[in-house]
């Protein structure tokens, strides 16, 4: 049976590439890295890499409530507006030109995958306590171990 262990490869933390978090944990049989033996090792870089993650995801954040904000006052001037139940569906975009700029903005960040960058840091969070719960370990959301209570075999 293969085991998973917490070795790094060649790639460094400090690169905060969120994409390929998965390539940090390698399946093999060899304890070869000081990460490996180190949980104090493992948790300075599991903390480094999602402290470089925090500011993208605040901006990306960010982005994302100001686009809403405006998105959602467009959409109640455009549903507020009496020519809208005069005129065609069409027809009322192209009068509410805010809205409908706000609205295919709102969906071309979506396409983009802004819902994956503004929750980066739970999502590797949430990986690294499924590969930990092996280990009988477990981790926060700011990347801090939290080591469990091994059970009682009998």
């Amino acid at each position: 049976m293969m085991t998973v262990d917490l070795c790094m490869t060649n790639r460094t933390l400090a690169t905060c590439k969120p994409l390929a978090f998965k390539h940090y944990f390698r399946c093999h049989h060899l304890l070869g890295d000081s990460c490996c033996r180190d949980p104090k090792a493992f948790e300075r870089k599991l903390t480094e890499y999602n402290a470089c993650l925090q500011p993208a995801t605040g901006w990306w954040r960010m982005i994302l409530i100001v686009v809403s904000v405006c998105t959602a006052s467009g959409a109640w001037n455009w549903l507020m507006d009496p020519e809208t139940q005069k005129v065609s569906f069409f027809i009322s975009f192209l009068n509410h030109t805010f809205f409908t700029i706000r609205c295919i903005t709102l969906i071309g960040l979506f396409f983009a995958g802004i819902h994956r960058r503004v929750v980066a840091p739970s999502i590797i969070a949430a990986r690294c306590q499924t590969v930990l719960a092996e280990y009988n370990t477990s981790c926060d959301d700011t990347g801090k171990l939290i080591l469990k209570p091994r059970p009682h075999v009998q």
